[in-house]
């Protein structure tokens, strides 16, 4: 399951349970109609708190979907996550697709996971 949301920072991404190849394909198809005519930086804030690791199948569609959100503007991203094994593949994609030193990575366990988050894309306050 996804979600996309636009928002006054950017986009507001929800990824939950288990994607296969096919919705990850439709996503990044939306995405791309979303981004279309983009001209401005924008912020993503994406909740993966019940998304389970990715299939290589769909793990191709998340790098491409990466590189095109960078190309269209993309400034800083968040990615709040409750799943170790998620966290590291989500870490490796974004070294791979080279938004790791825009993007930072968030435990849900935290109490105030989603200010950190917020503080990080709106006003660029590490949460680390």
């Amino acid at each position: 399951m996804y979600v996309i949301q636009k928002t006054e920072y950017g986009y507001h991404l929800t990824f939950g349970g288990f994607i296969d190849k096919k919705e990850m394909k439709t996503w990044l198809k939306d995405s791309i109609k979303k981004l279309k005519n983009n001209k401005e930086e924008f912020s993503v804030f994406i909740d993966m708190r019940t998304l389970l690791p990715l299939p290589e199948g769909s793990k191709k569609y998340m790098i491409k979907g990466q590189k095109y959100y960078k190309k269209k503007g993309m400034k800083r991203s968040v990615v709040i996550l409750n799943d170790t094994s998620t966290t590291i593949q989500f870490i490796r994609i974004a070294k791979e697709t080279g938004i790791y030193d825009w993007e930072r990575y968030i435990d849900a366990s935290k109490t105030d996971w989603e200010k950190a988050g917020m503080d990080w894309i709106v006003k660029g306050i590490d949460p680390d």
